[in-house]
């Protein structure tokens, strides 16, 4: 079945096209769109481009700079890469349109199945096949939205690219981040009520809408306006239970599984991108950008060698907690899944040639550890599954399981300093039980956004936690980040009776001299100067408007 996925997306992206502007209609135009969507298998296939290629140019860099970076877990400070580690970035950062640009790729891809495919379809396939395809389409559109509204807040609701294409008025306003949010809820609404249970493993079903619904409603709740959020942090734990409880899907009893490229579309992967190695962008970018060398890749695409985990990171890491190997590399650890002719790699601080110890192999980085999630190993470690372009076969996650799991805790929290609800505290402890922490009798909004942060690190979502801890005390929230120690990095003690070069003690702790100051006003990313330019409306003295929904 990951085959039939595989070719019917190697079949969709034969008919797509790269769009220039985020109002181009996107992968077929109206004649072949008359001329398409007349069996199950085509739209099928027209549906299966939603999962790879529109997600590129977001997923390639901007989702790991601002969702891991400005979220003050990933040291990273090279270039406009690192300015978002800096929150130095400004309206023409390269990867901030990027991002952007990405995500409206991902809504125009969306419209032209919701737009264009009923109206082929009508007669030809059943009812209910269109209505599933509507349904994946619009949960599709529903998430580069949540990206959206998370990052800039305010941002043009596009509903029908082909109406504006046509009726050439691309000056569109911002919409509210009300707007946005109610848009959001009801792409969601309707795909839970048209997506099958279960499907293609790769596909999003029903469950992967009331997920995300279940967070869309925590990230309204989480304002905390009385009554309102009242009824929204129930919404929420409604939305995640549904799923926990009857779904059938549960936790896979090994963390570090969930990130093995043979274990892709496992049971707790609720939404990801479909990555295949072959060429540039229909493959995951991620191992290229993050692996330290060429010993791990097996050839030149490994830029990863001085980014890692920052020492804020490590230093709230428990010991003991069994995710720490599948997160990041630290000295000592083993993958027998990497280098499997050697008998695999083993991490050291600072590797060098065991024939020529003058010859460093891998430097040490700034944190004294390198980034390991999406990290696989090279073409004959994955049998295949590494390819120069970037690409690797690896699904990145946007959605799973545990992530229901802890919204469901949030949620029963509320506005409550802590909470011992007995549910929650289930849901909670499950995910503390798989890395090999002891369990909690009690839980408050802190204790939920850490364990947030280290089971959800490098998968670019922490930013968003970020954010609905601001939306609770959006000074709490500036003071948390200003408080991290993220600049902290280490140096080779050089004394005569400096610690060994692989071990932690042999290296003197670098406090920066001018630690980073975050200010309330950058917890909304900047709309790229071209398309202000491009778009007078979206200058940000021009108010938002309201959505009038049909």
């Amino acid at each position: 079945m990951k085959n039939i996925f595989k070719y019917l997306l190697l079949l969709a992206l034969a008919l797509a096209s790269c769009t220039k502007e985020f109002l181009e209609i996107e992968p077929v135009d109206r004649l072949t769109a008359d001329n398409f969507f007349k069996t199950e298998g085509e739209i099928k296939a027209a549906t299966a481009a939603l999962y790879g290629f529109p997600w590129f140019d977001y997923n390639d860099k901007f989702a790991w700079c601002a969702g891991d970076a400005m979220a003050g877990d990933l040291y990273h400070n090279w270039d406009q890469e690192g300015q978002f580690f800096y929150f130095s970035f400004n309206s023409g950062n390269a990867h901030l349109s990027s991002g952007w640009k990405g995500l409206f790729r991902v809504v125009s891809y969306a419209n032209s199945v919701i737009n264009d495919m009923p109206r082929a379809a009508e007669g030809n396939v059943p009812q209910e096949v269109i209505d599933e395809a509507l349904g994946e389409a619009r949960f599709v559109r529903a998430m580069a939205y949540y990206l959206l509204s998370e990052y800039w807040g305010e941002v043009p609701i596009v509903e029908n690219s082909t109406e504006i294409v046509v009726s050439n008025e691309f000056f569109l306003p911002k919409n509210t981040r009300a707007s946005v949010l109610e848009f959001i809820r009801r792409d969601l609404e309707f795909a839970a009520q048209n997506l099958p249970a279960s499907d293609t493993p790769g596909r999003v079903t029903k469950w992967s809408a009331l997920g995300l619904l279940a967070k869309v409603h925590l990230t309204i709740a989480s304002s905390l306006n009385g009554p309102e959020s009242g009824k929204n942090f129930e919404l929420a734990k409604q939305f995640a239970a549904e799923v926990i409880t009857n779904s059938g899907l549960s936790l896979l009893p090994n963390y570090a599984d969930i990130f093995r490229y043979d274990n892709n579309n496992n049971e707790e992967s609720l939404f990801a991108l479909q990555w295949m190695e072959g060429s540039y962008a229909i493959g995951n970018s991620r191992q290229a950008n993050w692996a330290r060398s060429s010993l791990i890749t097996g050839n030149t695409e490994a830029w990863g060698g001085y980014k890692s985990m920052t020492y804020d990171f490590i230093r709230h890491m428990d010991g003991g907690d069994r995710r720490q190997p599948a997160i990041y590399m630290a000295n000592g650890n083993h993958y027998p899944e990497i280098r499997k002719s050697d008998g695999g790699y083993t991490y050291y601080i600072i590797h060098r040639d065991p024939n020529d110890p003058n010859t460093v192999l891998e430097g040490a980085s700034a944190t004294l550890n390198n980034l390991k999630k999406y990290i696989i190993g090279s073409n004959e470690d994955t049998d295949g599954g590494v390819s120069t372009g970037q690409a690797t076969r690896i699904n990145q996650i946007l959605l799973r399981l545990a992530d229901v799991y802890l919204v469901y805790a949030e949620a029963a929290l509320g506005a409550q300093a802590s909470t011992s609800d007995p549910t929650a505290l289930q849901y909670f402890n499950a995910i503390r039980n798989r890395a090999n922490l002891p369990p909690k009798s009690s839980i408050t909004f802190l204790d939920i956004l850490k364990e947030r942060r280290i089971e959800f690190a490098l998968e670019s979502i922490n930013w968003f936690d970020i954010k609905r801890y601001y939306y609770r005390d959006p000074a709490g929230a500036v003071e948390y980040l200003n408080a991290m120690q993220r600049e902290v990095t280490f140096y080779r003690d050089n004394g005569p009776n400096a610690a060994d070069e692989n071990s932690i003690e042999g290296y003197i702790m670098q406090e920066p001299s001018n630690p980073i100051t975050i200010q309330e006003a950058q917890m909304w990313l900047p709309i790229p100067a071209a398309e202000v330019v491009a778009n007078p409306l979206l200058a940000p003295d021009v108010p938002a408007e309201e959505y009038i929904f049909k």
